[in-house]
């Protein structure tokens, strides 16, 4: 099973693909909640390169790492990966008169409830909309 999540952010498509992939602005974002931080960051952005993600709730009762492999890239306007447990994440970019459009789909997790999971993916793409639209990247 599989889910799209959509998010239009009123910003350039350079500044959203940045914040996208670079390590450093990932890490202010990829926690999609006030209770979580993305302490670590690692992206090696090429056809073949790899990712690396950890997550932890602020009181330091969960963490949780993400990892995987970039399976194909167009500059600007696509990622598609490989979580190292299987599953797939295709991140569709394209600008438009208002800012830019950002389509994530994301299949899931078997050995998860799936409805936990798809809030999670939104929650994510919400967070990640208001941290570029509000321009509250340090980097």
């Amino acid at each position: 099973m599989e889910i799209t999540v959509a998010a239009q952010i009123k910003a350039p498509l350079e500044k959203v693909w940045e914040a996208w992939t670079t390590p450093a602005i990932v890490q202010q974002w990829n926690s999609g909640a006030f209770d979580w931080v993305c302490p670590k960051a690692e992206v090696d952005l090429h056809e073949g390169g790899s990712f690396f993600y950890r997550i932890e709730r602020l009181d330091g009762s969960e963490v949780l790492d993400f990892s995987g492999i970039f399976r194909r890239l167009k500059l600007l306007r696509l990622i598609e990966l490989n979580f190292n447990d299987g599953r797939r994440v295709s991140m569709h970019f394209h600008e438009n008169s208002d800012g830019t459009q950002v389509n994530g789909t994301i299949e899931l997790c078997h050995k998860e409830c799936f409805e936990h999971q798809a809030q999670n993916f939104e929650e994510l793409m919400i967070y990640f909309k208001k941290i570029i639209e509000t321009n509250q990247l340090l980097n």
